[in-house]
């Protein structure tokens, strides 16, 4: 999402880098740079014009330690007030409270995400204990109800609605329901239109005056850009809410909207959502967004998605197998899978630092598991454990069985040999005490077809 805001950041940097002190005239120059670099990545003008004139001002009063350059100072203020203009901190939902079923009231324009976003959070909840209930009240767009009962159904959580168009009536029934069921947790999806009216903010508002929920959370996709920004502000000044949810960062939004909403409307950006499968939402932490920003990386982020997603046991047992040199193709399409639970590779790739530089988006883009596994999945047992028994019969035959060629299945075989000799170096190097590590990982090889 931000990866040209990012490119235009560190070409300023670079700039300030044979710079021997800060002066009013690189300051000047850098802070240019910076102000058309928000804009282009469609930063609200006036967040653009306070953050530029704010890096300025700390920057001139800040005396240089002796340790540090000045481009690293710059690095350093830059990254502050990037993390302070979208929140400062993480700001959690606020569920915690003596009643039962706390109540969390999603409300956005339609097609923003809401309804998907529901059962993410619902998902989430359930994971960290909580026992959640879905509340169809979104009542008049075609199948929204549905849609809602299918994802419940993909995260065993259930759906409360009613077969009739009273979105009130639906929402306090959900209520009373949780409340005879044990649920401690009611998740109401209310209607959006496609564009801010009347009767929808009137229904929005009704709504909160009965169910005094204990979040309102505005979803709002990103990829509209500026306008998320002024929905947001039209949403607020109607429904007060208490958090934002951004979706689509996955896609080719440009990042305004992420800097500028808490600056427009001063409400945190609570969940940003990566993805359209159920587990792609992530936390908002401000601080390690813009670390991403400046190509930092997020390992923190990485680290916490890993300890989420990965099957330990699995792990386990696939470093014994690797430390014995017994890694065969069933392992690698193990791994492939609990690398596929923490999200796209271009999501990962951000979040380890420097990674983005080795990788560039353009090796990115092409990246498929989908062949991979359909070529592994058309082996047999004793081909996956002995690769080295697939002839030329064998790999027409995986060929068609996949709907693959023949060139892909060689260069998978290929690729894991290469990656197999590598690894078992790296093991005996392990056990040496070496710490050399080979360069040349061949993964987008092996990735792409």
């Amino acid at each position: 999402m931000f990866d040209n805001l990012s490119d235009k950041l560190e070409a300023t940097f670079k700039k300030l880098a044979g710079q021997a002190t800060i002066n009013e005239v690189n300051i000047g120059i850098a802070m240019r740079d910076i102000k058309r670099a928000l804009l282009g990545a469609d930063v609200n003008y006036r967040v653009a014009k306070k953050f530029v004139e704010d890096v300025r001002e700390k920057a001139l009063g800040q005396d240089v330690v002796k340790s540090v350059s000045p481009a690293q100072m710059i690095v350093k203020i830059v990254s502050d007030e990037l993390t302070e203009i979208m929140g400062g901190e993480n700001r959690p939902l606020n569920l915690d409270v003596k009643k039962s079923p706390a109540v969390v009231m999603v409300a956005g324009l339609q097609g923003s995400g809401k309804t998907t976003f529901c059962a993410k959070l619902a998902k989430r909840l359930k994971k960290n204990g909580k026992n959640p209930l879905l509340v169809a009240a979104d009542v008049y767009r075609p199948a929204a109800v549905d849609q809602l009962k299918t994802l419940g159904g993909q995260i065993e959580v259930p759906v409360f609605s009613l077969d009739e168009k009273d979105a009130l009536k639906a929402a306090l029934g959900g209520v009373d329901s949780a409340e005879q069921n044990g649920n401690d947790v009611v998740i109401v999806d209310t209607a959006g239109r496609l564009q801010v009216d009347e009767d929808m903010m009137a229904e929005a508002e009704a709504l909160k005056k009965k169910l005094k929920p204990e979040e309102l959370l505005f979803v709002v996709d990103a990829m509209i850009g500026q306008e998320a920004v002024n929905t947001a502000k039209v949403f607020n000044e109607r429904l007060d809410f208490d958090g934002v949810v951004l979706t689509k960062l996955d896609g080719d939004a440009r990042g305004g909207s992420a800097l500028s909403i808490k600056q427009v409307v001063d409400k945190p950006i609570k969940f940003m959502s990566v993805g359209e499968k159920v587990d792609d939402l992530d936390i908002f932490y401000p601080d390690r967004m813009a670390q991403r920003i400046l190509g930092m990386g997020d390992i923190v982020s990485f680290v916490e998605k890993a300890q989420e997603t990965i099957d330990l046991e699995k792990t386990r047992k696939m470093q014994s197998r690797l430390m014995k040199n017994e890694f065969d193709l069933d392992d690698f399409f193990d791994q492939l899978q609990q690398l596929k639970k923490m999200g796209t590779i271009q999501g990962l790739v951000e979040m380890v630092p420097g990674l983005n530089k080795m990788i560039p988006k353009q090796d990115l883009d092409g990246l498929d598991f989908k062949p991979i596994e359909a070529i592994i999945s058309s082996m047999t047992k004793q081909e996956k454990a002995n690769p080295e028994i697939i002839n030329g019969s064998r790999r027409h035959r995986i060929a068609n069985g996949s709907g693959t060629r023949v060139q892909d299945v060689n260069m998978l075989l290929k690729q894991f040999k290469e990656m197999k000799k590598m690894m078992s170096s790296v093991t005996k190097m392990t056990k040496s005490g070496r710490k050399i590590l080979p360069q040349n990982l061949p993964l987008d090889k092996l990735l792409k077809r």
